[in-house]
């Protein structure tokens, strides 16, 4: 997705992100913006934990960018799913989604959502966390079949699209930033650019 008209603070906005998700939530904000994959080394440091594997890497992704783009404000997400202090990646696959999604049943799991907002000319930074915590249903192994099946979100951290069907699963959800669980918690976000001279309305 790429849009080529000007930003109100003159300066271009890129996306540092693969995900649709962020890509669809971003285009909520009706700014015109670019998308650009980071590359970025995802794999976790020895004793990291969750918490700072989240913040580093949507630093890491927007450094990457703001590189090839000095001049432009570029934003930075990441997300990682805690539970029992380890990380819940992206499962990939059925089988591992299964593997997650039955220690997560009648648990609660954090989702921790890591914003960083970058200008290298202007010598702009923030970094923003958003901690979720999802309480999930105890489930079945049936529902749970039967869920990924229809979802397959393999690519979602933690097995669970609560922005689809995955909401059936869940008890509640704790957040302050609504959006956060989805990627990219557009509040944060919105305030960021604020900071950063990009004027949303």
């Amino acid at each position: 997705m790429s849009l080529s008209a000007a930003t109100p603070s003159s300066r271009a906005l890129v996306l540092g992100s693969t995900s649709v998700y962020r890509r669809e939530l971003l285009a909520r904000l009706r700014l015109p913006f670019s998308v650009e994959p980071p590359h970025v080394d995802e794999s976790p440091l020895v004793g990291e934990t969750p918490e700072r594997l989240a913040r580093r890497l949507a630093a890491a992704k927007a450094a990457a960018v703001a590189r090839r783009h000095p001049a432009a404000i570029v934003i930075g997400s990441d997300q990682v799913a805690e539970l029992d202090g380890e990380p819940l990646g992206k499962p990939g696959n059925h089988a591992n989604a299964t593997a997650q999604l039955r220690r997560m049943s009648g648990r609660t799991v954090i989702f921790h959502t890591a914003l960083t907002v970058l200008c290298e000319e202007s010598g702009f930074a923030q970094h923003e966390l958003a901690p979720v915590k999802v309480r999930f249903r105890a489930l079945e192994d049936a529902e749970i079949d039967a869920y990924l099946r229809a979802e397959q979100p393999y690519d979602c951290a933690g097995s669970a699209r609560s922005e689809g069907a995955g909401i059936a699963l869940l008890d509640a959800i704790e957040s302050d930033d609504p959006t956060a669980l989805v990627g990219l918690p557009l509040i944060r976000t919105c305030r960021m650019l604020r900071a950063a001279g990009l004027r949303v309305f």
